[in-house]
């Protein structure tokens, strides 16, 4: 298995000068770096929404997987600065430009600067499976109990 995922490739293109190819910041990171690829400095009002463009575009090895986009954990804890749909899927058949729209969910602006690190991306496989109608689901101990139904711990 570990043979397998080394010979997948990540394919990056560059559509933009000033683009950077995303990276690990350590051999650990499950997460690559996307990089903000603007002509100057945009500030991010609290309570704004914006688009960054990071000007790559990528090939994800089949569709068997997906890139999904996260906020950096710096810019959310430290700043309020976060992924304005949560987190951003990118499909294997995509191949336009991957952009990061952020929030700005704190009470001061922030300025996000051109080359900052905006927001992570990690490869990961996605399971497709066929879509049955049914009349039925399986019984299990949780039933239909919703949020909080399993108690505090």
């Amino acid at each position: 298995m570990k043979d397998c995922v080394k010979m997948m490739q990540l394919k990056i293109k560059k559509l933009k000068d000033g683009a950077r190819i995303p990276r690990r910041a350590t051999a650990g990171s499950a997460g690559m770096d996307l990089y903000a690829c603007i002509p100057g400095a945009v500030t991010l009002a609290p309570g704004q929404l914006t688009v960054v463009p990071t000007g790559i575009a990528i090939e994800l090895p089949d569709s068997t997987c997906a890139a999904f986009l996260y906020a950096r954990s710096g810019l959310g804890v430290k700043h309020g600065v976060c992924l304005s749909n949560g987190v951003g899927v990118i499909d294997s058949d995509y191949r336009g430009e991957i952009c990061v729209g952020l929030c700005n969910v704190s009470d001061k602006p922030y300025v996000i600067e051109p080359g900052e690190r905006v927001a992570q991306m990690v490869v990961a496989p996605v399971l497709t499976p066929e879509i049955v109608e049914a009349d039925e689901l399986g019984d299990t101990d949780r039933g239909e109990g919703g949020f909080g139904s399993t108690g505090k711990r």
